[in-house]
């Protein structure tokens, strides 16, 4: 038992000893690193500069910032409080929100004519960044980061900015790298606060000690009391059975914190008291005083880099949220294109069964002729007459695709589909896709990926949060240390009043009253002036000291910090390498749907051939219906093959353009018009081409054609 009194003594002596230790070292020495207990974090700089984590490897380049802070300029500024200059009570006022549009803009009536809607992909593009509902609340999300970094500027906690993608809008959905606004790649992340995804948490986010609260208080507390009390002893109340006394209270406080650490509370107290108490020299009575005492945090909560990191944090979050909106259009544009390009489909789709329906048709009223002249057999017809039904069936089924396809486009570009004649007119894809090569088919995989790494918004949103781990690693570090605040106060009192007319004289017992005059009176100016020229003061210093003598909450923290970090550090890595193989793996498809659309074009002209000349053949009796009928299969198989093959390669494209995050770039879509909702300029997308009617069967040549690079 001796023996650990004499511990817990030295444990106590040890700590005190460390609170002269000059503050720079207690917060910033660094500590040796070793290869079983890591104890401080690599800089944000560090893990961009090395991804591979092993010397002469080639390494990363780092994310390309997206602009300067505030750059998605909204309606209203809701970094900007209300102040007190000329409207006292505008601080106390509410700020309203402007309501939501939910009409659609004048665009999209545009391009309705003749009761059908003519659709280019750019005009699609456009509708979506004016009307998409996915980007608009996405939008909101700048506002609610401005109301963040507002509250932290008073010294108080975060909320929190939602991060993730919004993906309500239907249909043409694809699946790329997302993820890394959290340190482990949340997909649910509020401004970095993400918990619990994919096997990595975040909930040491914002600890170590509480900032010092920077919005001044003033509080007041106005009070009027009346009290009658019952002597039990008349002698020593001057032989009053009841004295009453009349009190009124004003006191007055205000604090406030600073980002050094340092609070500061002033207390300024009144009253006045009137008593019919033979005893007391005054009545009405004022006494008054006032202290002022400032508080100095020396270990625990010590300096600007503590008390203001939730500031630092919250422009952090503000850029997580700018590259958040980013990725929204990136993901939306890219759905959009992808509806379009189905809507495509269907379009061609849907007319390509309308051929096959005619030449079906043709032929079995053909069939029916010769059947009425005798020259075939009534089986033949049959044949035809089955041909023809299954061609109608097929028909009707994508028409239905074609008008399912309009309507998610609809939803996609439109905010409001209650208008009749909107919802009724069938949209007309004006657009089709060339196959011309693209520049980023013909650059290096390394150059791709660098690309890639520098514009993806997912490593940035996660090189962003890193930052915010390291402010709450250095945090967490500080609230290990001992709490030593040192205080210093200083105040007075004064007291004044008329004299009692109760007053008694002549000695105990007396009931005789105190002439006027026998008491001088103090007028409350006179006491308030005694406040200040130390004729009463109270003053004083000291310190207060809290040693927690295990600490094993804070360790336990601090300990948890740095296992998050690493779990940051390794997903960032593991996006690099996910965001590598998909860009490998983009540019690979883009080759092999262009190679597969080239390839399906000559087996269209070959089945278009077969089908002319097993016709010609038909009509001079040297073949039959089932034989046509094979052929018009063949056709229409190879019509189907061609256009999703088409499809494919287009889709291909939108998703490399995604994985290099460079559409807005090559559309010429500004970020700062799709933050406020006004695009006065469209896009202007490349490697677009006029639809054209399907060619004729072409003439068989003996030379064939050069084969397509």
């Amino acid at each position: 038992m001796k023996l650990r009194n004499l511990q817990a003594v030295a444990s106590i002596g040890l700590m005190l000893m460390s609170v002269n230790v000059p503050m720079g070292l207690a917060q910033q020495q660094p500590q040796p690193e070793t290869q079983t207990h890591p104890t401080q974090p690599a800089t944000t700089a560090q893990v961009q500069n090395d991804t591979t984590g092993q010397a002469g490897l080639p390494q990363a380049p780092e994310p390309k910032t997206i602009g300067p802070l505030y750059l998605r300029d909204t309606a209203h500024d809701y970094l900007k409080p209300k102040g007190h200059f000329w409207n006292p009570i505008a601080p106390y006022t509410p700020i309203n929100v402007p309501q939501p549009e939910f009409g659609n803009t004048p665009k999209l009536d545009t391009l309705l004519r003749d009761g059908k809607i003519y659709l280019s992909l750019s005009d699609a593009i456009m509708l979506a960044l004016e009307n998409n509902y996915d980007i608009a609340i996405a939008r909101l999300n700048l506002d609610i980061a401005d109301t963040d970094i507002l509250r932290a500027k008073a010294g108080s906690f975060l909320r929190g900015v939602p991060t993730g993608l919004v993906t309500n809008t239907l249909g043409g959905s694809g699946t790329t790298v997302t993820g890394g606004y959290g340190p482990g790649g949340t997909s649910g992340g509020a401004g970095g606060g993400g918990t619990g995804a994919q096997g990595l948490v975040l909930s040491t986010n914002g600890g170590g000690p509480a900032p010092e609260l920077r919005d001044p208080t003033l509080s007041s507390t106005i009070q009027y009391e009346s009290t009658s009390q019952q002597q039990s002893n008349t002698l020593f109340a001057g032989g009053k059975k009841t004295i009453t006394t009349d009190t009124g209270t004003y006191d007055f406080s205000y604090q406030q914190g600073f980002v050094t650490g340092t609070s500061l509370n002033v207390g300024f107290n009144n009253s006045r008291v009137t008593t019919t108490n033979p005893f007391s020299n005054y009545s009405p009575q004022v006494n008054t005083n006032f202290r002022a005492e400032v508080t100095q945090h020396l270990l625990q909560g010590f300096g600007t880099g503590v008390n203001n990191r939730f500031v630092v944090q919250a422009k952090n979050d503000r850029r997580i949220t700018d590259s958040s909106f980013r990725a929204q259009i990136l993901y939306t544009v890219t759905q959009v294109e992808n509806i379009y390009w189905g809507l495509v489909s269907a379009y061609e789709d849907e007319q390509a069964k309308e051929r096959a329906l005619a030449q079906s048709t043709q032929l079995d009223q053909d069939n029916r002729k010769q059947l009425q002249i005798g020259t075939l057999a009534p089986l033949d017809v049959v044949n035809s007459d089955s041909a023809v039904a299954s061609d109608k069936q097929a028909l009707v089924a994508s028409k239905t695709n074609l008008e399912y396809q309009q309507m998610l486009m609809k939803q996609a570009i439109a905010r409001n589909l209650n208008d009749s004649q909107l919802s009724n007119a069938p949209v007309i894809p004006t657009d089709r896709v060339s196959l011309d090569r693209l520049p980023e088919e013909d650059m290096s995989v390394e150059d791709l990926v660098k690309e890639a790494y520098a514009n993806n918004p997912s490593i940035e949103q996660a090189t962003l949060n890193m930052k915010n781990n390291e402010l709450t690693i250095k945090a967490i570090r500080n609230g290990l240390l001992p709490t030593v605040d040192a205080y210093a106060f200083y105040g007075a009192s004064a007291l004044g009043g008329g004299q009692n007319p109760n007053l008694t004289c002549g000695g105990f017992g007396s009931t005789t009253p105190c002439p006027p005059g026998t008491v001088a009176p103090i007028s409350y100016g006179t006491a308030f002036g005694n406040l200040f020229n130390s004729s009463s003061p109270d003053k004083g210093v000291g310190v207060n000291i809290t040693i927690p003598l295990r600490n094993r909450v804070a360790q336990a923290d601090q300990e948890r910090s740095q296992m998050e970090y690493r779990q940051s550090q390794m997903r960032l890595q593991q996006l690099y390498t996910q965001i590598r193989i998909q860009v490998v793996n983009a540019q690979y498809a883009l080759t092999n749907d262009r190679a597969q659309v080239n390839a399906l074009e000559a087996a269209r002209d070959y089945a278009a051939q077969s089908l002319d000349a097993e016709q010609k053949k038909y009509k001079l009796g040297a073949s039959t219906t089932a034989n046509v009928l094979q052929q018009e299969r063949n056709l229409a198989i190879a019509d189907n093959n061609l256009i999703s093959a088409t499809a494919a390669y287009a889709n291909a494209r939108v998703a490399l353009s995604q994985l290099l995050s460079n559409t807005l770039d090559k559309y010429g879509i500004s970020i700062e018009s799709a933050a406020t909702g006004n695009i006065t300029t469209p896009p202007v997308v490349p490697g677009l081409t006029a639809p054209k009617a399907p060619e004729g069967p072409k003439p068989i040549v003996i030379t064939p054609n050069p084969p397509a690079e």
